[in-house]
């Protein structure tokens, strides 16, 4: 593994990826790019995603918790169309409540869907659940453990991350902040991280494409930033290897 675009680095190593997630657009933000370069080269994708994410309203006027639900569910089906990703699976957990889902239900369920995927690469979020929300952390408990119980030889967890430079560089702004809270994001050195990505332009624009699709959590961020800081704020994706089998 290495940088995206490095001669050391092919998606095809990725091999079939399995994607866990807490709520829409979770999976956008950390790994579209992996994911439409992995159905580029003909790599099966799965996402999985936990939540509706029925209480995440960045805007109560535009879209009340009452059909909120409804709305995330249709912006995810586009966004992951336009990613190619054809294989998705709603737990349907309720959005903010998965720490009180019990864990041994919700991993049986994870294994369950493992062991009929036989997937080589796992994404997920890291014990900090990237912006420190319960449900992230939740879901990476979830998946740790069910990767520890089922997982095939050879298979790779990853925990997506940010870097320093990343943080330095988006710190002041205040989408960022909207984002990661005053303490920033994550803190991983990139000589650290397995997958370094810096997306080339076109995933870029397939990136950004699949997130505004999501227009009920991204409108309001891209409106802050502007449309050429958030392009700048989306392409890249980082890694660190969890576990292997």
């Amino acid at each position: 593994m290495g940088e995206c675009g490095n001669d050391e680095f092919d998606i095809r190593e990725l091999g079939t990826i399995l994607g866990v997630w807490a709520h829409p657009d979770d999976e956008a933000y950390l790994s579209a790019g992996l994911m439409a370069m992995a159905v580029d080269v003909g790599s099966r994708v799965v996402c999985v995603t936990a939540t509706r994410g029925e209480l995440g309203s960045m805007d109560l006027e535009r879209w009340p918790v009452a059909t909120l639900a409804d709305v995330r569910t249709r912006e995810l089906a586009v966004s992951l169309e336009l990613l190619g990703v054809s294989e998705h699976v709603w737990l349907d957990y309720p959005d903010g409540g998965c720490a009180d889902v019990p864990a041994d239900e919700a991993v049986d369920r994870l294994v369950t869907l493992i062991d009929d995927v036989e997937p080589d690469t796992f994404f997920t979020f890291g014990p900090d659940g990237m912006t420190g929300h319960d449900d992230h952390r939740t879901v990476s408990e979830w998946t740790s453990a069910a990767f520890a119980r089922t997982a095939k030889p050879g298979a790779r967890l990853f925990h997506a991350t940010k870097t320093d430079t990343f943080d330095d560089r988006f710190a002041t702004t205040s989408g960022h902040r909207r984002a990661f809270g005053d303490a920033g994001s994550p803190r991983t050195p990139e000589h650290e991280t397995a997958i370094a990505c810096r997306l080339t332009d076109a995933f870029v624009d397939v990136k950004v494409a699949a997130l505004r699709a999501q227009v009920s959590q991204v409108d309001v961020l891209r409106a802050e930033m502007g449309h050429d800081l958030y392009r700048e704020w989306v392409a890249h994706e980082w890694f660190c290897l969890a576990a292997t089998r």
